[in-house]
């Protein structure tokens, strides 16, 4: 998860982006420096902007910023000098990482299916895949569930055809990487990569 700072660009404002609404439906509610930033038609929360900043913290990264415990302590901290009781659950476990597919197997109700057993580090995860050059003994990246894809599509967790699937295993297309293979296929990485860690995108 990313926020957003550009002094010379905005101003002294951090953006922190929840999820994307419609700016015709926008309501914004002000706590201090802080705007809360909600959808009028359901009351979901799209995200805040934290005015005067620089009063608050001293940020040496400007721009696409990468949400870290430590960063987001310090957002809670300027709610609570402003007044704003929000609890700020944000889960900021890695949404990339290297996966290993340890069984593989063909989907019982389609024919270009395979379900896959994926083992990420911490957890195993089943995952519907649809690419022909998956096959178990492989290391591949893996989209948990939350992760936001380069395109802006969420991984929720799904049911593909009766069988459940959480997360996705990624082609370099779908990673955004430059000069990705023009066919169909997901991305098989070196032997080097270790399962469970991050994969920067």
């Amino acid at each position: 998860m990313y926020v957003f700072y550009n002094p010379k660009g905005i101003g002294d404002v951090l953006i922190f982006p929840i999820k994307d609404g419609d700016r015709n439906y926008i309501n914004q509610q002000h706590h201090g420096d802080v705007v809360k930033i909600t959808d009028q038609r359901d009351g979901s929360l799209l995200g805040y902007n934290l005015f005067n900043l620089s009063s608050y913290m001293n940020l040496s990264e400007h721009g696409k910023i990468r949400l870290t415990d430590s960063l987001l302590d310090k957002v809670k901290d300027v709610f609570e000098k402003n007044g704003l009781d929000e609890k700020l659950d944000i889960d900021l476990s890695p949404k990339f990482v290297v996966g290993y597919v340890e069984e593989k197997d063909q989907h019982e109700n389609a024919d270009k299916l395979s379900v896959c057993q994926v083992n990420v580090g911490d957890e195993k995860l089943q995952i519907v895949c649809g690419a022909p050059n998956v096959d178990s003994g492989q290391k591949v990246v893996v989209a948990k569930v939350g992760a936001v894809m380069p395109s802006g599509m969420k991984i929720k967790p799904a049911k593909l055809r009766g069988v459940d699937s959480r997360g996705m295993i990624c082609s370099a297309k779908e990673l955004g990487i430059p000069d990705a293979p023009k066919e169909k296929g997901i991305l098989v990485l070196e032997d080097g990569y270790e399962i469970g860690q991050v994969f920067e995108i």
